[in-house]
């Protein structure tokens, strides 16, 4: 079928059967879902979803990325041939859990990882080769999607607003949407006024590097060990002296501004392991609980997405930081906890299919609406 430049790129079925990929700031794996979207919003359907880890040589070679280094360009093109075989699994492992046939998927959302994010120098870059996983699966692949917002003079990200708000939002309440993933993210959904999102700060970025340094684990547990621990005040007043807590949205950030230099300029003291971490953690808990406290008096609601939100001890500073709000997971509102941002990749590729915008210019500061990523054909 010739495309009209005014048309989807495919013929779509009654189903619209798409899948979302994520690897996040974590870099702990590639996640996949399936996605049913209805006619409305509310319709929206999660098939099923797979998980495939990534191994420690994964992980070092994407972290070590984040810094230039001698043959860096070959390297990020070698480990981008590699996430791409992950989510290759992970889209394997999906179609035979759900018994659906490749041919019956509309297209791919495929994020990539991000190793660089700099939208004030005009770029940001997630590795992964879409070719390679378009000619792997045989199905449509839509990646790249945060480069022409960032060509928009947008900064790229956050993109999952634009999900929460089709998804999430009520006609009378307002609510606020949490992504805690490795970087922090907000969503603020007010019937009354425009969306809004950013960046909070840092979410299990430093509390994994943290406890995979001191007590060899991948991450805290249920926030067991900095429940050890004593906030260090200093510390936290040190922490928060960051430019980046004081600017105003838009504005985003990730591993580039927050990573371990950052962390250890911090440290000139003698301070127990466990209270660090109880102070990172206090870090996450309050910087979330501080602009939705200041930013709108109006949220009553709070969902909870991504691996901070099953950290218990996480949990319970920001239900003590933020009495007046209900906050529960994003499972009350139809979409487990785990399964949102790639989720949102689905829906973003779906977006993109139909030649319809997939970012908001009032979150990300761009220019105006833009059709975000790249087509793949199967």
């Amino acid at each position: 079928m010739e495309n009209s430049g005014n048309k989807p790129f495919t013929i779509l079925l009654m189903n619209e059967l798409f899948i979302g990929l994520m690897s996040g700031t974590s870099l702990d794996g590639m996640d996949a879902v399936l996605v049913n979207f209805g006619e409305k919003p509310q319709d929206i359907k999660i098939m099923g979803h797979s998980y495939v880890p990534y191994e420690d040589t994964i992980k070092e070679a994407l972290l070590k990325l984040h810094s230039p280094y001698v043959n860096e360009l070959e390297e990020s093109l070698i480990i981008g041939n590699s996430v791409s075989k992950k989510a290759y699994e992970a889209i394997e492992a999906l179609l035979k859990q759900t018994n659906i046939a490749s041919k019956d998927i509309q297209a791919i959302g495929f994020h990539g990882q991000t190793i660089r994010h700099q939208p004030q120098k005009g770029f940001t870059l997630q590795i992964g080769n879409p070719a390679l996983l378009a000619e792997l699966c045989n199905i449509n692949v839509i990646a790249d999607f945060r480069s022409r917002d960032v060509a928009a003079s947008g900064q790229g990200a956050p993109l999952v607003p634009a999900f929460h708000h089709e998804i999430f939002s009520h006609p009378t309440t307002c609510r606020a949407i949490l992504n805690i993933g490795g970087i922090a993210n907000l969503t603020l959904l007010d019937p009354k006024t425009t969306v809004s999102g950013f960046d909070t700060g840092p979410g299990n970025l430093l509390l994994d590097l943290w406890s995979k340094t001191h007590i060899h684990q991948a991450f805290d547990e249920n926030g067991a060990w900095a429940r050890e621990g004593k906030v260090i005040e200093t510390l936290l007043d040190a922490f928060f002296e960051d430019a980046y807590f004081k600017k105003i949205a838009p504005k985003s950030t990730g591993r580039d501004h927050f990573n371990e230099a950052w962390l250890n300029k911090h440290l000139q003291k003698s301070y127990s392991t466990q209270d660090i971490q109880r102070t990172l953690l206090e870090l996450t808990a309050l910087s979330i609980a501080k602009v939705i406290n200041s930013h709108d008096a109006n949220i009553t609601e709070i969902y909870l997405c991504g691996g901070g939100a099953l950290n218990g001890f996480l949990v319970e500073r920001l239900k003590t930081l933020m009495p007046k709000n209900n906050i529960q997971l994003t499972d009350a509102l139809g979409i487990p906890t785990q399964y949102v941002e790639a989720a949102a990749f689905a829906w973003l590729a779906k977006q993109t299919l139909f030649l319809k915008p997939g970012n908001l210019p009032e979150v990300t500061g761009a220019k105006g609406l833009r059709i975000l990523g790249a087509l793949y054909p199967a």
